[in-house]
């Protein structure tokens, strides 16, 4: 004997299911930066600016920066506000690690202090911004942390490209940062899976 309550709540729940899809449809946006002026393309951060009324909690596993071969390993990392980097040290040398700004705000200068081989130490970022990293016992050690408002972010490779994962369908801005360039903005919207975008940032 047919059960026609069981029919109609699959249906139900099938046209539900369809309709919470639309809502939760995600792509990537892709593209490549195209350097002017500058030694490279790598190493550009591209990422997705504020989004008005949406905020995003910070990842509660800790993003890892070494002290390697007396380098930042790597020289730049993009990380969400909130979230809490772990500073290394490989090398068989004391390093220091400290910033004079965050976004230029020098009120917001720290000192991690100094550490020898195999230890570390941590610290939360809750300020939007370029963290430009030094290291006082070696002056020509450089690095950067790129914090930015939202998870949607990206590095290029060598040739300039990137991928940004995941984003939900929508019209957003993105935005560049560079060592050497000057910073850039593009509208994009994401549709149908994902979009391609291009960027030039100029020195």
């Amino acid at each position: 004997m047919k059960h026609p309550r069981k029919g109609v709540w699959s249906i139900a729940l099938l046209a539900t299911v369809t309709s919470l899809s639309r809502f939760a449809q995600a792509g990537d946006v892709k593209g490549k930066v195209t350097a002017q002026g500058m030694r490279s393309a790598a190493n550009i951060a591209v990422y997705v600016d504020a989004i008005p009324g949406k905020t995003f909690p910070p990842p509660t596993q800790h993003t890892v920066l070494n002290q390697h071969h007396l380098q930042f390993d790597p020289h730049l990392i993009v990380i969400l506000k909130g979230t809490t980097v772990d500073f290394t040290n490989e090398d068989p040398v004391g390093h220091n690690i400290y910033w004079p700004s965050i976004a230029h705000n020098k009120k917001a200068a720290h000192n991690m202090g100094t550490w020898p081989q195999g230890q570390k130490k941590s610290f939360t970022f809750d300020d939007v911004g370029d963290v430009p990293l030094l290291c006082n016992v070696h002056p020509e050690m450089s690095g950067y942390i790129i914090v930015v408002p939202t998870p949607y972010f990206a590095v290029t490779n060598a040739d300039g490209g990137y991928n940004i994962k995941n984003i939900p369908d929508g019209k957003y801005t993105l935005k560049t940062w560079s060592e050497e360039g000057k910073p850039t903005s593009q509208e994009v919207t994401v549709a149908a899976g994902g979009a391609d975008a291009n960027l030039i940032v100029k020195k």
